[in-house]
């Protein structure tokens, strides 16, 4: 199993039953593969979809916010941005699963731009971190020239600030709560040692800390 699937198995165990979530471009777009059989979603699409189908069905017609071939579902919705946007904000959107480019220890995020290279524009990152109910990030642990993403403060233009609730890598689960990082899950075959190597973050280690869940079982039920 490579990085980026353990990290969408993982992040898909996050979202529950009738959530209405919207997925980031890249890597959070796979996290629909791996829902469990009983857990069924409801994908929201910036660009002004409700019920977005999969990507394995797609019409010609339609593209999703990443500028991807999408499908809808019977019972879908259509609308104008404007609407899209006032969903978003106005917190109608149970979880928001994006990528990230640094999440640091004060649960602040920065995934929307890298300083000196060209991008198309801002996108939804910034309403939707705001206006979700819950955030999650899933993102590889480490840049890949090995230098740490998870930083004591990030040095990237951020896209909100103390807004990140669970981060999700292909090392650990970590949870932001009461003004702490807390690590509450390593991946198999990782030890704590090794996650504090690879992070310059500085985090607590919950006393309930555990071996990374990829699967449902009767406990995560």
């Amino acid at each position: 199993m490579n990085a980026k699937e353990l990290i969408a198995r993982r992040v898909a165990l996050e979202l529950n039953d009738g959530d209405i979530v919207n997925l980031g471009i890249g890597l959070p777009t796979q996290v629909v593969n791996y829902l469990p059989e009983k857990v069924h979603i409801i994908l929201q699409s910036e660009n002004g979809f409700l019920g977005l189908g999969p990507v394995t069905q797609p019409d010609r017609d339609l593209v999703n916010a990443g500028g991807q071939p999408c499908g809808v579902l019977p019972g879908a919705s259509v609308f104008d941005s404007a609407f899209s946007f006032a969903l978003i904000r106005g917190g109608h959107v149970d979880a928001s699963v994006l990528g990230g480019l640094q999440v640091d220890q004060d649960a602040n995020l920065a995934n929307w731009m890298i300083p000196g290279k060209m991008v198309s524009g801002m996108g939804g990152a910034m309403d939707l971190v705001t206006g979700a109910r819950r955030v999650i990030i899933a993102m590889e642990h480490c840049a890949k020239d090995g230098s740490a993403k998870i930083l004591r403060q990030c040095t990237m233009p951020l896209t909100a600030v103390n807004a990140v609730d669970t981060l999700v890598t292909e090392l650990a689960v970590f949870r932001f709560e009461n003004g702490q990082m807390v690590l509450f899950e390593y991946a198999p075959g990782v030890n704590i040692d090794t996650i504090k190597a690879k992070t310059e973050a500085k985090f607590i280690v919950s006393p309930h800390v555990k071996v990374m869940s990829l699967y449902v079982t009767e406990e995560s039920v």
